[in-house]
């Protein structure tokens, strides 16, 4: 029953991002924002579509959403599965999502998110992760929202894992709110190097209060990270019934290349 009912899914999904290339493109061909902003947002929409399909996922969103589509924000996000991005994109407003060359580089999928002027960035570059930075600060002069995922990848156990410090350091930066997104479920719900969907679950996504970051300076980049953070753990903590401990994976250090991005990045932003 799950390999039928994951097959169905695939095929749908299947279907919808065949649909999505020449739409995109034709939204494209007459969408004159510096920023393609309507056809990133037509992406958007489309892409929500995927979790519709799935008969698997009960899903539940709140918060309470930007009144004014057009403020900008540096939206962030924990990260548990694929399944998060389409449900994110659930999200009533656009904005530039920052994503893995790799992505950029898949058919069909990396020319749509090429078409909605989505951020590339090579990880193994530190010039091009420190550059992402400069690129997301001018689509926020556009006045439109990016997204990030600072952990960087997925979690392998749904525990909140460390965050990087690039979209505080741009939030700051920019003088713009930051915009904490919290979900959980999803990682049973596509589980990872398996093309089976999960047994029927529920995912939650909840937008949580914005946090201004007028006045922050490049000092205060540590505070603002952990603050987000802690509420991000906090609400995933309240919807399992469980401790903040179980969800707040140990830190780490980061990695000698990150440090070598981080500072790079203190003086390209």
């Amino acid at each position: 029953m799950r390999a039928i009912r994951s097959a169905f899914t695939w095929t749908a999904m299947i279907g919808i991002i065949a649909l999505m290339l020449p739409t995109l493109a034709l939204v494209r061909l007459f969408d004159r924002s510096p920023i393609h902003y309507r056809t990133g947002r037509t992406f958007r929409r489309m892409g929500s579509w995927m979790t519709r399909v799935n008969p698997a996922w009960r899903i539940q969103i709140s918060g309470d959403f930007p009144k004014d589509p057009r403020n900008p924000y540096v939206v962030v996000s924990n990260h548990q599965s694929n399944a998060d991005v389409p449900l994110v994109s659930r999200l009533p407003w656009e904005m530039k999502w920052i994503g893995k060359k790799e992505l950029f580089d898949l058919p069909i999928v990396g020319w749509l998110m090429k078409l909605s002027d989505d951020i590339e960035v090579d990880r193994k570059d530190p010039r091009s992760r420190a550059s992402v930075l400069a690129r997301a600060k001018e689509v926020l002069d556009q006045r439109c929202s990016v997204m990030f995922f600072p952990e960087g990848t997925r979690s392998r156990d749904g525990r909140v894992k460390t965050f990087y410090d690039g979209a505080f350091r741009l939030a700051i930066k920019a003088q713009v709110p930051i915009l904490p997104v919290a979900l959980d479920g999803t990682t049973d719900a596509l589980p990872k190097h398996d093309w089976k969907f999960g047994k029927p679950s529920e995912v939650y996504l909840k937008v949580l209060p914005a946090i201004p970051t007028t006045g922050l300076t490049k000092d205060d980049v540590a505070a603002l990270r952990d603050r987000v953070r802690t509420m991000i753990v906090e609400q995933i903590a309240a919807w399992r019934g469980v401790s903040v401990e179980e969800v707040n994976a140990p830190p780490k250090d980061l990695p000698a290349e990150i440090e070598v991005v981080e500072e790079v990045a203190k003086t390209e932003v």
